[in-house]
């Protein structure tokens, strides 16, 4: 079963964000990362604390990025990491729960190399294809990358970076655990649920 990952961009979305992340919630994906960097702490600590109580009973994952403090304090399931953020090993020293989820950004394979020890859960990998956020990483990777990440990964490699419908299969196949995407989850008018069934029950 392959993982669906929503990342969060109030910006982009189309409808309150937290009316989104309601919709993410019981359309069943995996992960819920907040990542609203420009938001004021105690902002940000808000949207992550109604998150949380959102996805209270379900399976759903509630991650932030890069703020551990906000992690600990709104009592998420874990932390996402850019390259410039702490590694994975400085957070498990300062977090003593053991089902604390640790998540890392990734763009090469060498990154991807390097990641492997120091508790981390999962990476991201991309831009697999072009996106205009993520064009300061440079040319998309593309799938052939992607196969030769996943292959040499031993932890799961979440596909991102211009996913979405007509191409989260290609990932897929070339051997990604999932796909993260901001624009592919904010859809909660039309089809979120089923795309995201159609993710979770891919190759089963």
């Amino acid at each position: 079963m392959a993982w669906a990952y929503y990342i969060t961009d109030r910006k982009s979305c189309s409808v309150p964000l937290l009316r989104n992340i309601q919709a993410a919630i019981e359309a069943g994906v995996d992960f819920v990362q907040i990542r609203e960097k420009d938001l004021h702490a105690r902002q940000l600590f808000s949207l992550a604390l109604k998150a949380r109580e959102m996805a209270l009973g379900c399976s759903t994952k509630i991650l932030v990025n890069d703020r551990l403090d906000i992690a600990m304090a709104a009592d998420l399931d874990g932390i996402h990491l850019g390259q410039s953020s702490f590694s994975p090993s400085q957070i498990r020293g300062q977090v003593s729960r053991p089902d604390f989820l640790v998540g890392v950004s990734t763009h090469s394979l060498e990154e991807v190399r390097q990641i492997q020890s120091g508790g981390t859960n999962y990476v991201t990998f991309g831009p697999v294809f072009f996106t205009p956020s993520k064009a300061v990483y440079g040319e998309p990777v593309g799938l052939k990358s992607l196969r030769e990440v996943c292959q040499s990964s031993q932890i799961p490699v979440l596909a991102l970076g211009g996913v979405n419908r007509t191409n989260y299969a290609q990932c897929l196949l070339h051997g990604a655990s999932g796909v993260a995407a901001i624009r592919l989850f904010q859809d909660p008018q039309n089809s979120l649920r089923e795309i995201v069934r159609e993710i979770k029950d891919f190759g089963s």
